[in-house]
């Protein structure tokens, strides 16, 4: 059978006629390779591909076209801005027919990291790290923007000091009476007693937002985690030991902090780097039912767990 087979969005016109911001897909699988200093992985991504659709009669655009032009960011080549620009461009050259000037490509998948112990040697784990990943081409301007999720441990500087009060009060208690006080004994006092109150910790989360320069050669996103991550000085672990416990309850003693803290040091670390970067943090209370949160910008407050 040769007869030219029928496609009705080019010879059919809209029942209803309007410009519509966006149409495209959802959820499309998709491998992609990231390759930063010292890391190189595919990851599973999930994309999202859009054109706009100016023109108020035309039927529907043609979405296999953009499905098929996906691939350029999924042949085994590491992901740049100048791949997401060269991809979004044909895109938009795709539907010229439609009067599409617009489009946009988000990505979403899991950063995928071998993160070595504290202090056991040899000893690693894997940890993952949700990010979604915008291009957009709109008004022939360009704009490329990552959201990362990361993990951390919070200790609550109020609940220390509150914790502390009542082992120094129960050294008192104890050793208020003698002039003079064994080394001995008091160490064996403390080693028996220093968790006569203990302050509340939990894990938390900061979602961090920001936007990235065109001209880079990879998308720095492991460099991204990593200032966070020293950042609050508490990152989630992997494998441990019990050496690695111990200094990450060291960590943990050493930078207490309020969710006002960490965001405040978060977005310090990342002022020199990125113009504007966004920063939501939650820490999962403990003590309460619900959580403490704390964001620099309108833009990422949108709720938790939800993406931005």
């Amino acid at each position: 059978m040769n007869a030219m087979l029928p496609d009705i969005s080019v010879t059919d016109t809209a029942p209803l006629s309007g410009p519509l911001q966006w149409v495209g897909m959802q959820g499309i699988d998709l491998p992609i390779t990231i390759a930063e200093a010292d890391y190189r992985r595919e990851l599973h991504a999930r994309a999202d591909a859009q054109v706009n659709l100016p023109n108020p009669h035309i039927k529907g655009i043609h979405m296999s076209r953009l499905y098929h032009l996906l691939a350029q960011i999924s042949n085994g080549e590491p992901l740049t801005a100048t791949a997401l620009h060269t991809v979004l461009t044909a895109m938009i050259d795709s539907h010229h027919d439609c009067g599409s000037n617009n489009a946009r490509v988000l990505l979403q998948f899991e950063l995928l990291v071998l993160r070595p112990a504290l202090h056991s040697q040899h000893l690693s784990g894997w940890k993952s790290y949700p990010v979604s990943l915008e291009a957009r081409l709109q008004n022939d301007q360009f704009r490329l923007t990552a959201e990362v999720r990361i993990g951390y441990s919070s200790t609550c500087p109020c609940s220390a000091a509150l914790s502390r009060q009542l082992v120094e009060q129960g050294f008192i208690d104890t050793f208020g009476h003698q002039q003079h006080i064994d080394l001995t004994t008091a160490a064996s006092w403390i080693r028996a007693n220093a968790t006569l109150a203990t302050p509340h910790s939990q894990r938390s989360e900061a979602i961090i937002k920001v936007e990235l320069p065109m001209n880079s050669a990879d998308l720095g996103l492991l460099a991204l985690v990593d200032q966070v991550e020293k950042a609050v000085g508490t990152p989630l672990q992997t494998a441990v030991k019990r050496v690695d416990e111990q200094a990450f309850a060291e960590l943990n003693g050493q930078n207490l902090m309020f969710v006002e803290d960490a965001a405040r040091a978060i977005q310090a670390a990342l002022a020199d780097h990125y113009q504007r970067p966004r920063v939501q943090v939650r820490h999962l209370e403990s003590l309460h039912p619900h959580d403490a949160v704390a964001w620099s910008d309108d833009s990422i407050a949108t709720g938790m767990p939800a993406s931005l």
